[in-house]
C-alpha cells in the first residue's frame, strides 16, 4: 500500500513538471473566464486532476497544450454553469453577416488590457472567444477547436465581445471573507513575527490549503508558520478579486509575490488559503493595497 501511495505522488510530480510550462496560461483563460484569480487557480487545479487521471488511462500523451486548454475549458464551463447568472448569459452568440464585416484580425489592445472582472460582462461565448485569440494569442482555429465550434462562430463573438469591452466599465460589487480589523490584526501578528499570537488566533479546526502543494487541518497549521519563522515576508492588507486579501511581499520587493486568503469565524481564522505555490497568480492580480 505504501509503495502504491509513494508511485501515486511520483507520478503526480512527474505530471505537474510536464504541464507546468502550459499552466500560467491556463490560469490566465479561466481567471478571466471566472473574473476571479482565485476561482480560475480553482478550475485549474480540477483540470489538471481530471488530465491526471485521463492520462493514466491512456496509451500514448495527446498534443499537451490543446488537449489541457479543452479540459480547462469544459471545467470552466462547468463552472460557470453551477454559478448560474452571476457569471453567465442565458442567451446564445448568433452569427449574423454584419459582424463579420467587422471582424479584424489583430488583437484588441483594451480587450487584451481589460480588467479580470470587465469579461463578465460577456456570454460565455464571446468570453472564450476574446481571451483565447486576443488576450492569449490563439488561432482562429485553435479557439473554434477549444471551444467546440466553428471559425465562423469565433469571429462573430469577437466582433461582439471586443465592442461590449470598449463600452463596460462596470465592476461587480464587492464580497469581503472577514473584516478589516481582523486582517490587520492577523497582518500586524505576522509583521511582529508573533507566531504563538498568530496559532492563537487559529480555531480548532481551521483548514490550510497550500494550493498546489498540501492541505492540513487542525493542530497541524500550527505548523504552517515554522517556514515563515526563517523567511524575510511582509504582509500587508489589500483588495484582491473584490474581497480582503494579504499581499505577501518578499525579501522588502516592491509587489507582492503572492496572496492569502483568510476566512473568519466568530473572531478565528477557519481556513487559510496560501497561494505562494502557484506564484503565477500575483502576475494577473489586480489589486489595491488597503
Amino acid at each position: 500500500m505504501a509503495d502504491a501511495t509513494a508511485r501515486l505522488a511520483q507520478a503526480r510530480e512527474e505530471f505537474l513538471e510536464l504541464v507546468a510550462a502550459v499552466r500560467p496560461e491556463l490560469h490566465r483563460y479561466c481567471a478571466r473566464l471566472t473574473g476571479s484569480i482565485i476561482e480560475g487557480e480553482d478550475i485549474v487545479q480540477d483540470a489538471l486532476a481530471k488530465a491526471f487521471y485521463a492520462l493514466s488511462l491512456s496509451p500514448e500523451v495527446p498534443p499537451l497544450r490543446p488537449w489541457l486548454f479543452r479540459i480547462a475549458h469544459n471545467s470552466a464551463l462547468d463552472f460557470l454553469k453551477s454559478h448560474g447568472t452571476k457569471h453567465t448569459e442565458a442567451r446564445a452568440d448568433i452569427v449574423e453577416i454584419a459582424d463579420l464585416r467587422e471582424y479584424d484580425e489583430a488583437a484588441d489592445l483594451p480587450t487584451v488590457r481589460a480588467a479580470l472582472a470587465h469579461f463578465l460582462v460577456l456570454s460565455v461565448g464571446q468570453r472564450s472567444a476574446v481571451i483565447l485569440k486576443d488576450v492569449l494569442g490563439h488561432s482562429l482555429e485553435e479557439t473554434a477547436e477549444t471551444m467546440g465550434t466553428t471559425v465562423l462562430a469565433v469571429k462573430a463573438a469577437l466582433v461582439r465581445g471586443r465592442h461590449r469591452l470598449r463600452e463596460t466599465t462596470a465592476l461587480e460589487e464587492a464580497v469581503e471573507l472577514g473584516s478589516r480589523d481582523e486582517l490587520d490584526r492577523y497582518a500586524s501578528l505576522f509583521n511582529a513575527r508573533d507566531w504563538e499570537g498568530l496559532r492563537a488566533l487559529l480555531s480548532d479546526e481551521c483548514r490550510l490549503d497550500l494550493v498546489s502543494k498540501s492541505h492540513r487541518r487542525g493542530k497541524q497549521v500550527g505548523m504552517y508558520f515554522g517556514r515563515y519563522e526563517r523567511e524575510n515576508v511582509q504582509l500587508r492588507p489589500a483588495r484582491l478579486d473584490d474581497q480582503l486579501a494579504l499581499a505577501a511581499y518578499v525579501a522588502a520587493a516592491e509587489t507582492p509575490s503572492y496572496f492569502i486568503l483568510l476566512e473568519w469565524d466568530q473572531g478565528r481564522v477557519a481556513s487559510i488559503r496560501d497561494f505562494r505555490y502557484v506564484s503565477y497568480i500575483a502576475s494577473e492580480a489586480t489589486f489595491d493595497l488597503l
